[in-house]
């Protein structure tokens, strides 16, 4: 039988309940909603099911990435940005006179502080029911007891094996040798429906857990992170995780069609789906044909993006405003350069697609978490701290190597960041969760999907399930395989260079996602995305 053969589309109906748990994996899900039929909140299952993740789906996540958060607790809205920063001692005249294009992507030198413990600490104790090691059991039953490899993870699994091949130079490079050793079985990668045991990750998630991740940053694993580090020319010492603590944040946000949309600020791009809506704003949906909608909200993204990667930052390097960059007055000139009968040439961004996982939470107390977690590219740098299961994230790929830019790389401080949350609220009131990954897609995933939601009124499930499409620079438009042809000549027609892509390659290439909505009897209605091996696990 061939898992990968899903030539017949599947029908999912949305699920309703008082408590859901959707994330890109079911035993994740499954993790969530065992966490509060023991007692939890929403906060507790969110964590439940992100810890359960890096072990049952580690080639999007892992104990060693960075993690952001949008909650509604008792009608309140929270966020949590828990990126890390660059190591202070990070060399940047040795870097830059390596003479690259662009910061590498594998290796020691795009590592920075992960943050993802710290955030699952954080949440925890500001608003948990249960106590972290009770969160994180299922997770650790799972690394130690064995479970089964599902179809996307054993995929993306294999695909990472071959880049980190490539990336070790065949295993030239010692410092490599640690990721084959924790997550490969007799020099493979394992097959779907293959048992995994991850004995490491189960011993880790213990004592973050009987130390509230204090191990992680001020203790055993700090030590043994700097002194791989500096036996391997690395920069990342244990002053700077013992420096580490993540921030709560006010969310940014704006009107959208009488919705109001949430998003984390910067050092993330989540403001990027926020100037798109705000360009859309200009244009009313209701008087236009598909073609026409499909084509705005691309030039729009188009305008937005190209904004935001030249001057998102870490927040406290950024030289532009956020609220110059949200302003209606600004939207309104971004909106007059959409020509509505020919594609623009915006200045060049090739995106890159990366791997993350994506959950939304719900109880039965009203509580919403819109949670997303990644080391940003599969296992992140490739560099895994032995017998740990830690695999250190690369985001420090993302800092810019041009001295003008806003992003340029310097020591302590957060690189531009592709992870991002969402969070819809209607009439004051708590709306819905949802969020879509994948690295450049991200923003773009964020805008269709609520764009699904309120200019088609479609429900959670089909509004995950309609086709995308996704910029990557130019002109240069990728459809998926499904994408309505009619629609696609017409792009053509305005000059778009739109291409479709084939099933099985780009299954997961225009993200995956999950969605929460509440209606108005405190119900919750959800849907999870087909393009990868998600469930909903609802009590």
């Amino acid at each position: 039988m061939d898992f990968y053969d899903n030539r017949y589309a599947s029908k999912r109906n949305a699920v309703f309940g008082k408590n859901i748990v959707a994330t890109s994996n079911i035993l994740a899900s499954q993790a969530g909603i065992e966490i509060i039929k023991k007692g939890g909140n929403a906060v507790d299952a969110a964590i439940a099911a992100a810890a359960a993740l890096t072990v049952v789906e580690p080639a999007s996540n892992g104990i060693g990435g960075d993690a952001f958060a949008i909650i509604n607790f008792d009608n309140k809205i929270y966020a949590i940005n828990a990126s890390g920063f660059s190591p202070k001692d990070l060399d940047v005249k040795k870097i830059l006179s390596l003479n690259l294009d662009k910061m590498p992507l594998y290796g020691v030198i795009p590592v920075t502080v992960g943050g993802i413990p710290a955030s699952w600490e954080s949440l925890i104790k500001k608003f948990g029911r249960l106590k972290l090691i009770d969160v994180l059991e299922p997770a650790i039953r799972y690394a130690e007891n064995g479970y089964a490899v599902q179809p996307q993870a054993a995929l993306d699994w294999k695909e990472a094996y071959n880049i980190y091949m490539k990336a070790s130079d065949n295993l030239k490079k010692e410092e490599f040798k640690y990721w084959f050793d924790t997550f490969t079985f007799n020099g493979k990668t394992p097959k779907l429906g293959e048992i995994v045991k991850l004995p490491f990750h189960a011993k880790t998630l213990y004592d973050i857990g009987k130390t509230n991740a204090e191990c992680i940053y001020r203790g055993e694993y700090a030590e043994r992170i700097d002194s791989f580090m500096k036996k391997y020319g690395g920069y990342l010492s244990k002053e700077d995780l013992s420096g580490y603590y993540t921030e709560f944040v006010n969310p940014i946000t704006l009107n959208y069609r009488g919705y109001d949309i949430y998003e984390i600020p910067p050092n993330g791009h989540g403001i990027t789906v926020l100037m798109t809506l705000n360009i859309l704003s200009n244009f009313d949906f209701n008087d236009l044909n598909e073609t026409d909608r499909v084509h705005y909200q691309i030039e729009a993204l188009k305008l937005a993006f190209t904004d935001t990667k030249k001057y998102v930052s870490d927040i406290n390097y950024m030289k532009t405003s956020i609220d110059e960059m949200l302003s209606k007055k600004y939207a309104e000139k971004r909106a007059s350069l959409i020509n509505k009968n020919k594609a623009l040439e915006p200045i060049n961004h090739i995106f890159s697609s990366g791997d993350t996982v994506y959950l939304a939470a719900s109880d039965s107390f009203g509580n919403m978490v819109s949670y997303i977690q990644s080391n940003y590219t599969a296992f992140g740098s490739g560099i895994v701290i032995p017998e740990t299961g830690i695999a250190l994230q690369n985001r420090g790929a993302n800092f810019s190597l041009d001295p003008s830019s806003d992003n340029f790389i310097a020591p302590h401080k957060k690189p531009y960041h592709t992870i991002i949350p969402a969070f819809i609220c209607r009439d004051s009131k708590p709306y819905g969760a949802l969020g879509i990954m994948g690295a450049f897609m991200q923003p773009q995933g964020h805008v269709q999907v609520i764009s699904n939601l309120i200019d088609y009124n479609l429900n959670p499930q089909v509004a995950l399930d309609k086709p995308r499409w996704q910029w990557v620079g130019s002109k240069n438009i990728e459809l998926e395989y499904n994408f309505d042809n009619n629609l696609y000549k017409e792009l053509l027609s305005l000059e778009h260079n739109a291409s479709k892509k084939d099933y099985i390659t780009y299954f997961g290439y225009f993200g995956r996602g999950q969605i929460i909505i509440k209606n108005d009897n405190d119900v919750y209605c959800a849907g999870c995305d087909g393009r990868t091996d998600s469930g909903i696990a609802v009590y």
